[in-house]
C-alpha cells in the first residue's frame, strides 16, 4: 500500500489563492488529506473554506509565525506518513500525487521529494522558487536545475528525470513526517526563506536523501505572501543565509567561508542598493545585526556530523557575473 499523505496548504489572509487553487488540489489529490492550516488570518479565509470546501479540515494556529513556526505548529495535527507542504498560489496537475509517492516506496532513504516547478505566468519555463531541484554552491548561494540567480530556462525537457538534489523547495515539499519531527521541523528563528533549504541540509548531513521527481508537475506564481521586491524579503534572506551556513558547513569551510561572505554580500547590498532602492541596503546591514543576534544560539545548533561533500559546484556567484 502507498504511504497516507496530507497536503497541508499554510494559509495567512490568502483568500484569493483558496478560491483561485483550492479547487484544483482537490480535483487532482483525491490520494490525499488536504488541510488548510491557518496562521491568524484577518480576512474570511477560513470561513470562506468552511462554506465551501466542507471535505477540507482547517487548523488554526494562535499566531503567525510565518512559513516555518506556523508549519511546525500545523503539522502537529496531523498524522498522515507523508505531508505535502504546499504554498497557497501552487496550481497542481493531474497524476502529481502518484509518481512522487512511487519514489518514496522506492527508496526508502529519501526524506524529502520535489515535483519539476514551473511558472504559472509564463508556464513554458521553470520557477524561481525551486524549479528542477535545488542545489548549492560551495560559498552556500542556493540555486536550482533550471534557475541560476536570476537566469530561468525554458523548460525543454532536459529536467524530466528523477535524481538526487541538494534542496527541495518548500511551495511544493513532499517529506516524511518521521523525518521531519526527527529533524524538529523547520528553524522558527527564520521565520520565512530557506528554511526549508536549512532543514534539507540537517537531513543530508543525519544521511538522508533529497530528490526531485520531474515526472510530476506544479505551477507555481510565486510572491504570493511577500512580494519578490519587498525589503524584508532581502532581509530575511541574508540574515536565514547565513544562518544556515554557520548551522551546516563542515568546520574546515566554516571560518573562511562566514567572513568571505560577509564581504560579498556587503558589495551585494551596494548592487540590491543601487537597483532596488537604497531600503534594500539597509535591509542586508540589518540582516547582519540579525545574523550576529543569533550567532551564539546557532552554533549550538550545529549538527554532530556534516558532510564535506555538500556542494555542486565551486565560485558560482563570479563563473555567473563575471
Amino acid at each position: 500500500m502507498m504511504p497516507t499523505l496530507a497536503i497541508a496548504i499554510l494559509n495567512w489572509n490568502g483568500k484569493k489563492w483558496l478560491e483561485k487553487f483550492l479547487p484544483n488540489v482537490l480535483e487532482y489529490s483525491d490520494e490525499a488529506t488536504v488541510y488548510v492550516i491557518d496562521n491568524a488570518s484577518t480576512d474570511d479565509s477560513v470561513a470562506f473554506v468552511e462554506k465551501y470546501f466542507p471535505t477540507v479540515k482547517i487548523i488554526i494556529n494562535a499566531k503567525n509565525s510565518g512559513f516555518a513556526g506556523g508549519y511546525n505548529e500545523g503539522l502537529q495535527h496531523i498524522n498522515e506518513e507523508i505531508y505535502c507542504l504546499l504554498n497557497s498560489d501552487v496550481e497542481v496537475t493531474e497524476n502529481w500525487i502518484t509518481p512522487i509517492l512511487e519514489l518514496f516506496e522506492k527508496n526508502p532513504d529519501i526524506a524529502a521529494i520535489q515535483p519539476k516547478i514551473r511558472a504559472f505566468k509564463n508556464s513554458k519555463y521553470f520557477e524561481f522558487a525551486g524549479a528542477a531541484g535545488g542545489m548549492i554552491d560551495h560559498l552556500g548561494y542556493p540555486y536550482c536545475r533550471g534557475r541560476v540567480f536570476e537566469t530561468i530556462e525554458e523548460d525543454l525537457g532536459q529536467y524530466d528525470d528523477e535524481t538526487e538534489i541538494f534542496w527541495a523547495t518548500g511551495c511544493a515539499l513532499f517529506i516524511r513526517r518521521e523525518d521531519f519531527w526527527k529533524m524538529k521541523g523547520f528553524d522558527e528563528r527564520f521565520f520565512a526563506h530557506q528554511e526549508e533549504i536549512d532543514l534539507c541540509w540537517r537531513l543530508k548531513n543525519a544521511g538522508r536523501k533529497i530528490y526531485y521527481c520531474g515526472k510530476s508537475t506544479v505551477f507555481h506564481v510565486g510572491g504570493g505572501t511577500l512580494n519578490k521586491q519587498s525589503p524584508q524579503k532581502t532581509f530575511l534572506n541574508f540574515r536565514n543565509n547565513l544562518t544556515m551556513l554557520l548551522k551546516n558547513l563542515p568546520t574546515s569551510s566554516l571560518f573562511w567561508i562566514i567572513p568571505l561572505r560577509l564581504v560579498l554580500d556587503g558589495i551585494a547590498g551596494i548592487y540590491f542598493g543601487m537597483k532596488d532602492g537604497f531600503p534594500h541596503l539597509i535591509a542586508v546591514l540589518k540582516a547582519h545585526f540579525g545574523f550576529y543576534g543569533m550567532f551564539a544560539e546557532s552554533l549550538k545548533l550545529r549538527s554532530k556530523h556534516q558532510i564535506k561533500d555538500y556542494y555542486q559546484t565551486k565560485w558560482l556567484i563570479f563563473k555567473h557575473f563575471l
